[in-house]
Order: structure tokens, then C-alpha cells, then sequence
């Protein structure tokens, strides 16, 4: 897949970028909200790995601009987003949600799940074991 890193962290950039270019995926990296929705508006990207917390232009608003250009374009692009907070309390999976995210991913981020949401993912939609809403993504896309 073709990932956008939108993470600000330098320590979690590495691990991330690591992890995944080792499971064979290409991934660029913004360091903010600002820098993710003009790397998307660039190139093409699959799915986008959203920090919530950045500087400059936090990670639910960047979702909301994002998902506001796809409308206003009036293509059928799409592109998934899933949160990655350090937020874990009630309804902070619900204001990622309504952003405009499709999942949700709590720090610290362990391979496994990582790599869980973005096999799953990858599938056609069709083809996914879980709905991207449900209960069981976040189970299987979420630290206990």
C-alpha cells in the first residue's frame, strides 16, 4: 500500500516507517496536519495514519479538510484514515470517527495491530472480515 504517516513524534516516525517498509509498504511522512493534507493533495496515497495531537494543525482537523476536498472534487476518491492517539477515553474514538476517520489505532503501537488494521484494510471492502465502525475493528485495531 501506498501509506501517509502523518506523526510528529521523530521516535514513533522511525518505528512506524521501519514496520511497515518491512512489510513491503511505501510511506512518506508529515510531521503535521498541514504538511499530511498538501502530501495527499500531491500524491495518491491508500490509506493516511493520522496523529490526532500536532503542531500546526491537529490531526482530527486535517481529516475534516480532507474529507471536505473529497467532497467538494466530486470524485470517487477515498482515502482511509485511521486515528492514532494516545486518547483512549470514552468518546475519543467517537470524535475521531465523526472527523471522518475510519479507525482507530491507541499509542503505544505494537506491530501486531498495526499490521492487523492495515492487512484488513488493504482487503476490498467487500473482502474484510469487519466492518471499519465496529466494535471488533477497534478490538482488533485498538491496545487493551
Amino acid at each position: 500500500m501506498n501509506i501517509l504517516l502523518a506523526e510528529d513524534s521523530p521516535i514513533n516516525q522511525t518505528f512506524a516507517l521501519r514496520a511497515l517498509e518491512m512489510k513491503g509498504h511505501d510511506v512518506a511522512v508529515a510531521n503535521n496536519g498541514l504538511e499530511a493534507i498538501q502530501l495527499w493533495e500531491d500524491l495518491d496515497f491508500e490509506l493516511i495514519l493520522m496523529d490526532v495531537q500536532m503542531p500546526q494543525m491537529d490531526g482530527l482537523e486535517a481529516t475534516r479538510q480532507i474529507r471536505c476536498r473529497e467532497t467538494e472534487s466530486n470524485s470517487s476518491r477515498r482515502t482511509l484514515i485511521v486515528a492514532i492517539t494516545a486518547h483512549a477515553m470514552k468518546g475519543d474514538r467517537e470524535k475521531c470517527l465523526t472527523a471522518g476517520m475510519d479507525g482507530y489505532l491507541t499509542k503505544t503501537i505494537r506491530p501486531t495491530r498495526l499490521f492487523s488494521v492495515v492487512v484488513e484494510l488493504a482487503k476490498p471492502a467487500a473482502e474484510r472480515s469487519v466492518e471499519i465502525f465496529s466494535d471488533e475493528f477497534e478490538a482488533i485495531g485498538s491496545d487493551p
